[in-house]
């Protein structure tokens, strides 16, 4: 993932093209920054049960007076606590941009290894008031941050009500009677459940990559990824295909492909019709073919 760190300029809600902060740490934070009302979270996918989080926050954010604030992780914190990261559903700089584009002001990128899993979660909340302004936090019930996951939303709103902010918070999402997890989503995709995926996560399950190597006829172009990313099964799939979402990064107009999900785990893109052979490609799963 690109070093975050600066401004974004995107198309919030409403329409309106505003600017948003990305910060690498919370050791970045300054006082004009505050006061945040901050969600913790890996939010892993942006899936819809995510969306509905982002306008909770936008909406608690509006009534108290505060700025809406993500603070998130570089690494998947199972990488330290289960010692591999489940597949990616969402590639890293695309949630940035997914983030800003939901309404969120200012996104924290915070660095997650054993230190940080061993940081009890007052220590954690310190950090953030000593470097500005801590409106409060927005959560739902069975969330939890820090050392152990003592940082239940009734600890801290033990906390808020010694160093003044507030905990807002909010039930979860329901879709047709259930919860929207990452783990039913990879799930669904593992299964080629391609239309139960896309329900979940509220877009075509898509995947992001850079090209390494065509084939030796031209037909095909190899896509390769930094981590594990969430596949569907082996075979054919009609997809389209559209330069990575990233910080700075230009919208393309998709346009459609075939590919190729192989036994292997790898993925192959149909390059007759000329598929980039530099930079990062989005492919986004329609269909099996």
């Amino acid at each position: 993932m690109a070093e975050p760190g600066g401004v974004l300029a995107v198309a919030a809600p409403g329409g309106a093209t505003t600017p948003a902060s990305l910060l690498h740490g919370i050791d970045a934070l300054r006082p004009d920054h505050g006061p945040l009302l901050v969600v913790v979270g890996v939010f892993d996918g942006l899936h819809r049960g995510h969306a509905y989080l982002l306008r909770e926050l936008r909406r608690a954010a509006r009534r108290v007076g505060a700025v809406p604030a993500v603070l998130t992780f570089d690494h998947h914190p199972d990488e330290i606590m289960a010692g591999a990261a489940p597949p990616l559903l969402c590639d890293p700089e695309e949630r940035l941009v997914r983030l800003a584009r939901g309404g969120v002001r200012v996104t924290i990128v915070e660095h997650f290894d054993e230190a940080l899993r061993r940081t009890p979660y007052d220590v954690f909340v310190e950090k953030i008031r000593s470097r500005t302004g801590l409106a409060g936090f927005l959560m739902t019930p069975d969330a939890a941050f820090g050392h152990e996951r003592r940082g239940t939303p009734s600890a801290l709103a033990v906390l808020g009500a010694r160093d003044d902010f507030t905990v807002v918070v909010v039930p979860p999402f329901d879709l047709g009677g259930r919860q929207v997890r990452s783990t039913e989503i990879r799930t669904a995709i593992a299964a080629g459940d391609l239309a139960t995926a896309r329900a979940l996560l509220g877009r075509r399950v898509a995947v992001t990559g850079e090209i390494a190597d065509r084939s030796m006829d031209g037909r095909w172009a190899t896509l390769a990824f930094e981590v594990p990313v969430a596949l569907p099964p082996p075979g054919p799939y009609a997809a389209t295909l559209e330069p990575a979402i990233a910080p700075g990064s230009t919208p393309a107009r998709p346009s459609r492909a075939l590919v190729r999900v192989a036994t292997d785990g790898t993925l192959r893109v149909d390059a007759r019709n000329g598929t980039p052979t530099g930079g990062r490609l989005r492919v986004s799963f329609v269909r099996p073919a």
